[in-house]
């Protein structure tokens, strides 16, 4: 009898032994699967994330961004951000805006991108948003504000421009006799481009263009913002186009909004913000066209 006891109790153990054996294998092969399909997920998720970067990356270096000059200065006040646009892949074309008469400056930028291949993003700074918001070029899938003035239909240029109170500093401006608006040599280092460096300020004195009073005298029609994504760069600084009238018009354009400390002419002063900014709609209206 105790021998039979004890070949039992034996066998007990073995079969205890033997189940302990078994969820072993099955844990070690569980953790297996598990890790394997971590790993896939992994893997997975890094394919995607390639892809998106793959993808962002071909929406800048297919992108077209042309740039649009405001009041009393010309092409070459983008030459900052037209270096930066470059150096990410991006071609930018600067729009020649005669500043004759709000019509003028939208068919002199029409002609412009009548010269541009493919899908564009059209960027404006100060009174140029009243211009890229006239043209009607199918081709254009985007606007970006960079402290622009944006009128809605039957308003003008003038009606945002004055919608707040003037900040101190800010220049009186009135037509010579020519009908012509000059901004005022202290103006650059007042309210302009207080930011900007004197020498950059001399040059943007003396190359400054004048715009005819019938420019900002004009009502707009319907604009372009609309019916096309916006993105506002809003300047916090500003002492020509307010915040508080930046933020409002920002507001019912129902645009993107990012703030940043700088003054009038952050496409001189703060170069590096901008071209950031102009890249990030860039690859957000791509993913919009994609759908």
């Amino acid at each position: 009898m105790a021998r039979g006891l004890k070949r039992d109790r034996t066998i007990v153990v073995e079969r205890l032994a033997t189940n302990a054996l078994n969820r072993r294998a099955l844990l070690v092969t569980g953790l297996a699967v598990a890790g394997a399909l971590s790993a896939g997920a992994g893997l997975g998720g890094a394919r995607e994330s390639a892809k998106a970067a793959q993808s962002a990356g071909q929406a800048a270096a297919n992108a077209n961004v042309v740039l649009a000059h405001g009041a009393w200065a010309d092409g070459s006040s983008w030459a900052k951000v037209i270096a930066g646009l470059s150096a990410k892949g991006v071609k930018a074309w600067a729009a020649p805006l005669p500043l004759t008469s709000l019509a003028d400056d939208v068919a002199a930028l029409d002609r412009t991108l009548d010269r541009v291949e493919g899908p564009i993003i059209l960027a404006a700074h100060a009174y140029a948003g009243a211009v890229i918001a006239g043209s009607r070029s199918e081709k254009v899938k985007g606007l970006v504000y960079v402290t622009a003035l944006a009128p809605d239909e039957g308003e003008t240029v003038a009606d945002v421009f004055y919608h707040a109170k003037p900040d101190p500093k800010a220049p009186k401006l009135a037509p010579d006799r020519h009908g012509l608006i000059w901004l005022p040599d202290d103006a650059f280092a007042n309210a302009f481009a207080p930011n900007a460096t004197a020498e950059e300020r001399v040059v943007l004195a003396a190359v400054q263009r004048p715009i005819a009073a019938s420019c900002i005298s004009a009502k707009v029609g319907r604009p372009l913002w609309k019916d096309r994504p916006s993105w506002f760069l809003a300047a916090d600084q500003d002492r020509m186009i307010l915040r508080e009238t930046q933020l409002f018009m920002a507001e019912r354009m129902k645009a993107r909004v990012h703030e940043i400390p700088a003054d009038h002419t952050p496409i001189i002063s703060s170069p590096d913000t901008v071209v950031s900014f102009i890249v990030e709609a860039v690859r957000e209206s791509a993913k919009i066209s994609r759908g």
